[in-house]
Formats: C-alpha cells, structure tokens, sequence
C-alpha cells in the first residue's frame, strides 16, 4: 500500500508538471500564445502579416473604455468606436520605406471607470519584395530649370499644407474600391531610374487607362487638393480622415473642386498623361500621415465592420 501511495503521488506531481508547463511549450514552439497572456487576444490586426508598405486595421474589443491612446513607428494613432461599442478601431499602415524587423506597438486604454489599460506589444515588419525599373522622360523632368525648381518648391509646401491638416474623424465608410476600370500594374515600390540618372521609389499604383478614362472616388471624403503641379500633372487629393489621403494623378481634366464633399463612385476626372509620365495612365497612391502605402493593399482590405 505504501509503495502504490508514493507511485500515485509521484505520478499526480508529473501530470501537475506537465499542465504548468505546456502554456510555456507551446510558446517555444512558435504556436499560439493566447493562453499566456490574454490580453493578446484583445487587439487584433488585419493583415495578421504586416509588410513594408501594408495598410493595417487594428482592432481591440473591450468593454468600458472611454478613450485609447496609441502610437506605432513613431506615428500617433487615432481610435474611433466601430458600430460595436465594446469594438475600437484604427486604420494605419507601415511605410513602403519602414525599417523591418520588430517594432512596438503602444496602446494605453483609458477605462471609464478610471484605471488604465496596457494593451502594447511587438509587432514584425517582414520585408517586401519590389521590382527595379528603368523609364525615360523628358529631361526637364530629371534635370528642372531655374524655373521650375521655383514651381517645385512652391508644389511642395502646398502639399506640406494639405498633408497636415487632416479631419478629426473618418470620413470613408466601407472598404475602399479601385478608383478605374483598368488593369493595375504591379509597379507600387519598384526602385526607379529616370534617363539613367535619377532614382526613385514608385509610391503608387498604375492603372493602364487610357485618355479620357473617368477616374472616380475609391471612398467618400473631402478633395483638398484639385489642381495641376509639376511632376503630378493634374492632381486631385481625398482626405478620408484620421490622416488617410489618396492621390490621383496625370488627369487629363478635373471635375471637382477644393473643399467638395466625394461618395465613393463619384467622378473627379479623366486621365491622361500631365505631369512626369511616359505615356497615358492613372497613378493613384494611398498616404496615411507621411507613410506611402500599397494601394493594391487598402483595396484587398475587410473595412466594413469599421464604418
């Protein structure tokens, strides 16, 4: 009897063992942590994936918050309730230039009951693989003249200008749709150089569309920018709020104007080839404060439980 006594307790101690430890196991064998810290389980993102140049829905679902504070790659995000009060969201995005590697994500959640929240943790930024490209334009667009360096400028603060003046709610509803009927090239984050010269980085999606192709709203916002510039041509700019822009450019004519409330759908021009271009085509980029994101992305993105 004695012998089958310290035979069980020897074998109630292993099985005890085992179920403290398998939590810790499973960690170290890359599968799901949730059961360590279920917190985890609160904030979700989409894609769960994030590469240089992703759009990212963050989601958290928690019930009695009055407000979050949150901040990612040295850029602040901003909440809003989704239709679900217990559920917050926020669109951000990871620049096509953004370091990979790890990177903290900091959320602090403010309770209406007083008491703070840490719902931070690390997030892995896996590199993306783009193509390299050789074009040839005009050369007063590799190398401007004194004249044009002055239009340049005076582009640029006006884009500066817009760019920092975002509103203070969303204003898309939905998810985002291609702003032509055209076929997309997969040009967003090819290294470029222009005449053998200049290198750059394609910031944008291209759409093969030719002259006179309505170009319309990809979500509903306020065109702030609806004008011709240097290297854009015709250029039209929809902030959609919280920081989100897109960009269509190379319109061979605009039909909005600035301050005009869009639906998506909406018409705002036609394209064309104005600007720094090598024929015919729509270049349409998404920006989210000062990252450039991959539109082919933002379109592939589940948006409708946010707006």
């Amino acid at each position: 009897m004695r012998r089958n006594y310290y035979w069980g307790m020897r074998t109630f101690k292993q099985l005890a063992l085992f179920f403290v430890l398998l939590p810790l196991f499973s960690f170290l064998s890359g599968r799901p942590a949730r059961a360590l810290s279920p917190q985890r389980s609160l904030v979700a993102l989409s894609p769960e994936v994030v590469s240089a140049g992703s759009p990212v829905l963050i989601r958290i679902h928690l019930g009695g918050v009055a407000a979050i504070d949150g901040e990612w790659l040295g850029r602040k995000l901003e909440f809003f309730r989704g239709r679900d009060s217990r559920t917050w969201f926020a669109l951000a995005g990871v620049d096509v230039e953004g370091a990979v590697g790890p990177s903290t994500l900091r959320i602090n959640v403010q309770l209406a009951k007083g008491s703070t929240r840490d719902l931070s943790r690390t997030i892995e930024i896996h590199a993306a693989d783009y193509r390299t490209s050789s074009l040839t334009v005009e050369p007063q667009f590799v190398t401007p003249g004194p004249e044009a360096l002055k239009q340049i400028e005076a582009d640029k603060q006006l884009k500066e200008k817009v760019f920092g003046a975002s509103a203070s709610e969303p204003l898309w509803a939905g998810d985002f749709r291609a702003p032509v009927t055209a076929e997309p090239t997969d040009s967003f984050g090819t290294r470029r150089t222009f005449n053998g010269k200049l290198a750059s980085i394609h910031k944008g999606m291209d759409f093969r569309a030719t002259t006179g192709t309505p170009v319309r709203a990809g979500n509903s916002g306020v065109v702030v920018l609806a004008r011709p510039l240097y290297y854009e041509g015709n250029f039209v700019v929809i902030d959609h709020g919280l920081g989100l822009y897109t960009l269509s450019m190379h319109l061979s004519r605009i039909d909005v104007q600035e301050g005009q409330r869009v639906a998506a759908g909406d018409l705002l021009g036609l394209s064309g080839a104005t600007g720094r271009v090598t024929g015919p085509h729509l270049h349409w980029a998404v920006r989210w404060q000062d990252a450039y994101l991959d539109p082919a992305k933002l379109l592939r993105l589940d948006l409708s439980k946010a707006r």
